[in-house]
């Protein structure tokens, strides 16, 4: 079993209740991993994926190792039958396999290089390690997809939804650097399995996702139309998908500000953080009484150890 996109999980509500079950009492299957050994792989920076995987595997009584590819390991061949004569040192097919002699389960974080979306949507490091490895793979959020914060998202919502249907916005807000599109991606994948709650998309017109990712979803270029009456507002920024990886709008007019959140239904505010105040976000809100993103954070923890659990009870 591995869990590389949300899809990958046979019922969203039974994951989402069994990781709110996990939440009240996380040492309980304590002897599960036991003498297991969850190796993690970071080709980019982290903080809430490294220390929240790291601690449910640790929950689960899980032997960790980390390693940091950018500082600490050999740079990867990817494509079968290359001329190794420069660049990269040693080939996917022997790491990969050599990593699983050392894990029961193999994490991965790799980004988006946000040059060639080809090569991106082809996920490379994660197809990689899924072509040569032989142990399970965790998506710890890939060029493409980000699905243990999607879960993560899903646990936070069911903890705080009032009403039988709720309206859940999913918007842009500008930034100065280009960013993946994996956290908005997931989190379009995520809605699409919800049953009970109406989903809008807003960003300004060219700021489309992947039109394979938001088929059938609604979307709405008046932010301050798509704010009405929401009760939930996930915010986040996304580089540009056709003009791929480019920075093509800043209006500061998409920052989410108190102005806007009280179009809402006393929505709360959501983002994945890390967050640029005062640029995604106004201080007003992310520091307001609406604003759940600590617990989102926090939920980070059992969207990793459901997922692990899973796993390791099918090893």
């Amino acid at each position: 079993m591995n869990y590389i996109s949300i899809k990958d999980i046979d019922s969203l509500s039974k994951w989402v209740k069994s990781a709110i079950k996990i939440k009240k009492n996380p040492l309980k299957n304590k002897k599960l991993g036991k003498n297991k050994t969850l190796v993690m792989l970071f080709f980019n920076s982290s903080l809430r994926t490294r220390l929240s995987t790291q601690k449910a595997a640790i929950n689960l009584g899980m032997n960790v190792m980390v390693m940091n590819f950018g500082s600490e390991g050999w740079t990867l061949e990817f494509e079968d039958g290359a001329v190794m004569n420069s660049g990269a040192s040693e080939h996917i097919k022997e790491a990969a396999e050599v990593v699983s002699q050392y894990a029961d389960i193999i994490a991965i974080r790799a980004f988006a290089g946000l040059v060639d979306k080809e090569k991106d949507y082809a996920e490379t490091v994660i197809s990689g390690f899924l072509k040569h490895a032989t142990v399970p793979i965790v998506n710890m959020e890939s060029a493409v997809r980000h699905p243990l914060q999607s879960l993560a998202d899903a646990i936070t919502m069911e903890e705080h939804k009032t009403k039988h249907k709720p309206k859940v916005v999913l918007s842009w807000a500008p930034h100065p650097r280009a960013l993946p599109q994996a956290v908005a991606n997931s989190f379009v994948e995520m809605m699409q399995m919800q049953k009970e709650m109406d989903f809008v998309i807003t960003h300004p017109e060219g700021y489309e996702l992947s039109p394979e990712i938001t088929k059938n979803c609604k979307i709405e270029y008046d932010q301050n139309k798509a704010f009405e009456n929401a009760d939930f507002v996930y915010v986040k920024n996304w580089s540009n998908f056709n003009d791929y990886g480019k920075v093509t709008n800043n209006d500061p007019n998409w920052t989410v500000t108190a102005e806007k959140m009280a179009l809402t239904n006393n929505g709360k505010f959501m983002h994945c953080l890390p967050v640029r105040r005062n640029v995604i976000v106004s201080d007003e809100v992310i520091d307001g009484e609406n604003s759940i993103v600590i617990e989102q954070a926090n939920n980070r923890t059992y969207s990793a150890q459901i997922v692990l659990q899973k796993i390791l009870k099918k090893l």
